[in-house]
């Protein structure tokens, strides 16, 4: 399993290993130099080693944060998967992990936050000691010398202050206590809970990102962290003169007996994190730039169980199936904007989206447009996974309740080629779940279905297509229905030929059948649907594919937003 893994996710599991590889040199590296190096020997016989923790852990956070950014860059995805188109499909597949990565850096982000604050915590419990000490130690001496002169090596300079005043007063202080509170609200206001039933408090948090990286740049301008000068170091060099700063009279002569001189750590947050943000900034621009463009509503239809379907035109669009786009409607909320699988085809003159009514967005819009037709701005379309499908000889797509969305692009598109006989299909079978709660959902698709049908029936290609749709939420009367109904030619549940399934698949059946019937292809597995499904695929996939190169290989691609 661990070979197929790899097989799969080799550009994935390279991403992971040099991130984490690039994060332990650094904090290993910046912690080893802090510890040891010599202008840093007066700072450390105050602070001791959590210097070190606080400025290895600091380097990490610059480089985590210069990431963070990256994977959200929608646009910049699109051109990667643009340029890239000549690519093997399991590198540009790995463009679809973008949102795992970003939560990935997020974490380290969280994390690196714990150490960088409990180690400035250690730090500034010990600059009070040792401003507050009368012993004449090395670090009350060093405490002490801001009172002979400018020079000043602990930041504090009282001993009334407390750990309070230092982080509600100094810069350092404010802005790590702020960044830090904007990133807990961002972690915690992204938990899939929050996401999928409070989306405008994940949205709206989410923008306090703003807020942490203008705290970044402006965190270390103070330099509070500070070690001893180049011209220093050649004059009294710590090693040498140590010691004669705690045991020195007053007529002194001997070249130890000027005072060590300091100077501050310089800001670099801002040269980590400068390109992606200019990066951040033009994909926003382009975005408005691109929701400003005009799209018309051709047709607005009203399937059952509250399903909108919308069909628009704007000029120059140009789709690929199984894209997305992201839709915003200013009477509602000039703000939010949602992402929406495009149900239609490329070969179609319009694009189309069908919408669920899930959630205080959704409802607002399906009742707005019961009653009028308000103005939409779109953005996009954004490629996903499903753009892959017709590189596979096979392909299996499994779409769970309104998950079904890609695959009636997919489906729509081949039933095109078909009409114009398009020879660049490489697919030569498609196997179609559709898994649902109940038939209600299912009237928009069925006409698509019934005319795929008659179509693949006409041109001789009827075994192109095998689908199976699975009833999870059937009762009684269904299956009196269907037990009365058993012997006709079409599905009494959705009038197709194919018959309804009820309960669930059982994915390790379906996977041995389709390996059996294609034992030297590549299959391409294709998810809309729950995380949990997502698993159980990925799995079925490893377990029957076959190490062997020149037999059957499952492919696994799942639909991010």
């Amino acid at each position: 399993t661990m070979g197929n893994w790899l097989v799969n996710h080799w550009f994935s599991a390279a991403v992971l290993a040099a991130w984490l590889g690039i994060n332990i040199f650094l904090f290993t590296y910046y912690f080893l130099f802090f510890d040891r190096d010599e202008r840093y020997f007066y700072t450390r016989a105050i602070l001791g080693s959590a210097l070190a923790w606080a400025r290895a852990s600091a380097k990490c956070l610059n480089f985590n944060s210069m990431l963070i950014l990256l994977p959200v860059c929608r646009n910049l995805l699109s051109f990667l998967r643009g340029t890239c188109s000549c690519c093997r499909r399991t590198l540009r597949k790995q463009l679809d992990h973008n949102l795992t990565f970003h939560k990935l850096v997020a974490y380290a982000l969280a994390l690196l936050t714990a150490v960088h604050t409990i180690a400035h915590l250690f730090n500034l419990e010990r600059y009070n000691q040792s401003q507050q000490a009368t012993d004449g130690s090395l670090p009350a001496v060093l405490s002490k010398m801001h009172l002979q002169g400018s020079q000043w090596l602990n930041p504090i300079h009282s001993n009334q202050t407390t750990v309070e005043y230092v982080a509600f007063t100094t810069i350092p202080g404010l802005t790590g206590v702020i960044i830090t509170l904007a990133l807990i609200l961002m972690v915690t206001s992204s938990t899939e809970f929050i996401r999928r039933n409070y989306f405008e408090l994940f949205w709206y948090t989410h923008h306090l990102f703003l807020v942490y990286f203008a705290g970044l740049v402006i965190h270390g301008i103070a330099g509070l962290v500070r070690g001893q000068t180049e011209q220093s170091m050649a004059e009294v060099h710590p090693y040498r003169c140590a010691e004669y700063l705690t045991q020195r009279d007053q007529n002194c002569t001997h070249s130890c007996c000027k005072d060590p001189e300091f100077g501050s750590i310089p800001a670099e947050s801002w040269k980590w994190v400068l390109a992606p943000i200019i990066l951040y900034v033009f994909e926003r621009i382009l975005r408005v730039w691109r929701a400003q463009q005009k799209v018309v509503v051709k047709k607005v239809v009203m399937h059952p169980a509250r399903v909108l379907e919308l069909q628009m035109e704007k000029k120059g669009f140009c789709m690929e199936v199984g894209q997305y786009i992201f839709v915003n409607c200013p009477a509602i909320s000039p703000l939010e904007w949602h992402p929406f699988t495009l149900t239609s085809a490329p070969e179609e003159d319009f694009f189309s989206i069908h919408i669920r009514a899930a959630g205080d967005w959704t409802e607002r819009l399906i009742d707005t447009f019961q009653s009028q037709t308000p103005r939409i701005e779109v953005d996009g379309p954004f490629g996903t996974a499903s753009e892959d499908v017709f590189q596979y000889e096979v392909a299996m797509l499994v779409g769970a309740g309104i998950g079904v969305t890609p695959f009636a692009s997919i489906l729509k598109s081949i039933w095109y080629k078909f009409q114009q006989a398009d020879q660049t299909l490489k697919t030569k079978k498609i196997y179609f779940y559709w898994i649902c709660r109940d038939t209600g959902a299912f009237a928009w698709f069925n006409d698509l279905l019934a005319s795929l049908e008659q179509k693949m029936a006409e041109s001789g290609k009827a075994n192109f297509l095998t689908y199976r749709l699975f009833l999870t939420g059937w009762n009684n009367s269904i299956a009196n229905n269907v037990a009365l109904h058993f012997d006709t030619a079409t599905d009494t549940v959705t009038g197709l030929r194919h018959k309804t399934f009820f309960g669930r698949p059982r994915w390790n059946t379906e996977f041995a059948v389709v390996a059996a019937a294609h034992p030297r292809s590549v299959v391409g597995v294709f998810l809309c649907g729950p995380e949990a499904l997502a698993k159980t695929l990925k799995k079925s996939c490893h377990q029957h594919s076959s190490l062997d190169p020149r037999k059957v290989k499952f492919y696994f691609n799942k639909e991010n937003f």
